[in-house]
């Protein structure tokens, strides 16, 4: 499906998307150490706790808010609030403003997702979602590479203009939201749609998602994805510990003499930047490759091959082989992308999809939160038994998904039936 003739409500957000992520890979991966200089390490690691709890009900309440009042509302809500919370960020004289306004642009990021995603699922046709969905992860993953280096130099020497810079693209994308795109909300949500009051919109969205949450597949799938989260969550928590601690400085590449030579933190650099050059050369070509493939067989094959692939790493200190190990995990990391959001667009109610897409957030906070497990792990075991925890988390996860598809419903493709309070 050539991007030039998507719905212009695509095209728009895989501009503005993409732009938005390569602002925040300049400032997200070094916010921890921001606030550590600022408050401590002990303060700051509880205090980075937060922000992910606030999310996950962000993503909850932006899923409601995406089915009640429609996509547009929801996307300009959480855009207009990230534009907002850079600027008090740019122009905050306190560390703790500093830290709220953190707080803020998670909370608008989390608003946003959802409609954001339902509005894709809303404009597509069910054939071409797939790779729809690994177009925007190939935009994505574009940022996650490049803006790590830059936000090296930029977050450090040139905060405030990098925080301005962020301030008017999120400003600028929600004014292009505002004046060109259309509502998508289908016709079904939109019958659903009364006056209530405050307290009567907050018991509606309790029930609403205790409806969604007794889904006995979609828990299961839930349960599932936080199990092969907390495996992929490694790469930037053991991985990089087992690799500063076991693996030694080593010649990448010899001839006749000459040697060039990687210390520890090189090879972990190393490994991350071929895990995400994979990301955006690879995603379009793997979701192409496997468009015959059902979601079944695909979330199965990528939780074991990303289980897999880390515990090889875990046998070896090798940099090659380190690095065809990468390979085979990030193939397994990859290939799952688009497909979860293929599945649920797929498998909720056109009226209640907003919702669907927030709740499916609860597998990747819940497996963040419990992902440092491993490095307590750590501490008493050696490395091939935490390795052999992780794929062991892979394949209760592979399990799960046999479970759910055995299960799930002959409704699948079709829609189903109205959510009532």
């Amino acid at each position: 499906m050539n991007w030039l003739k998507w719905d212009l409500n695509l095209q728009i957000r895989l501009i503005g998307d993409t732009l938005f992520n390569l602002l925040f890979w300049m400032y997200f991966p070094y916010i921890t150490l921001f606030f550590s200089d600022a408050f401590g390490k002990t303060a700051a690691s509880m205090l980075m706790a937060v922000p992910p709890l606030v999310s996950l009900l962000g993503s909850l309440f932006g899923g409601y808010l995406a089915d009640r009042f429609g996509r547009r509302p929801a996307m300009l809500l959480g855009a207009c609030m990230q534009s907002c919370m850079f600027a008090v960020f740019a122009l905050s004289p306190s560390h703790w403003l500093d830290y709220a306004a953190y707080i803020g642009l998670g909370l608008g990021g989390a608003i946003y997702s959802p409609g954001s995603s339902a509005m894709v699922a809303d404009v597509t046709p069910e054939k071409d979602r797939r790779m729809v969905f690994a177009t925007f992860v190939t935009g994505r993953n574009i940022g996650a590479v490049f803006g790590p280096a830059l936000g090296s130099v930029f977050f450090f020497q040139y905060r405030h203009e990098l925080l301005w810079t962020c301030t008017s693209v999120t400003l600028l994308y929600f004014l292009t939201i505002l004046l060109f795109s259309r509502e998508t909300l289908p016709a079904s949500a939109r019958m659903n749609r009364t006056r209530s009051k405050l307290t009567a919109i907050l018991k509606e969205q309790v029930v609403s998602y205790g409806v969604i949450f007794k889904d006995k597949v979609f828990a299961l799938y839930i349960a599932a994805g936080i199990l092969v989260t907390i495996a992929f969550m490694q790469l930037d928590m053991y991985l990089a510990m087992y690799v500063k601690e076991y693996v030694p400085g080593q010649a990448l590449l010899s001839f006749s003499g000459w040697t060039f030579n990687l210390s520890s933190a090189q090879v972990f650099g190393l490994m991350l930047g071929l895990n995400g050059l994979l990301f955006v050369l690879c995603v379009l070509p793997v979701t192409k490759l496997f468009e015959g493939w059902s979601e079944r067989n695909i979330l199965i094959m990528s939780a074991l091959l990303f289980g897999g692939g880390m515990f090889l790493i875990g046998l070896t200190t090798q940099v090659w082989l380190l690095l065809v190990f990468t390979f085979v995990f990030t193939i397994g990391e990859l290939s799952r992308s688009p497909v979860t959001d293929s599945f649920i667009s797929k498998y909720a109610p056109e009226h209640a999809r907003g919702q669907y897409m927030g709740a499916a957030n609860l597998q990747f906070s819940v497996g963040r939160f419990i992902a440092p497990v491993t490095i307590m792990l750590s501490s008493w075991f050696p490395p091939v038994v935490v390795f052999g925890f992780i794929l062991l988390a892979t394949i209760l996860s592979s399990l799960l998904y046999v479970q759910v598809f055995k299960i799930i419903p002959s409704s699948y493709y079709e829609r189903k039936a109205e959510i009532t309070g």
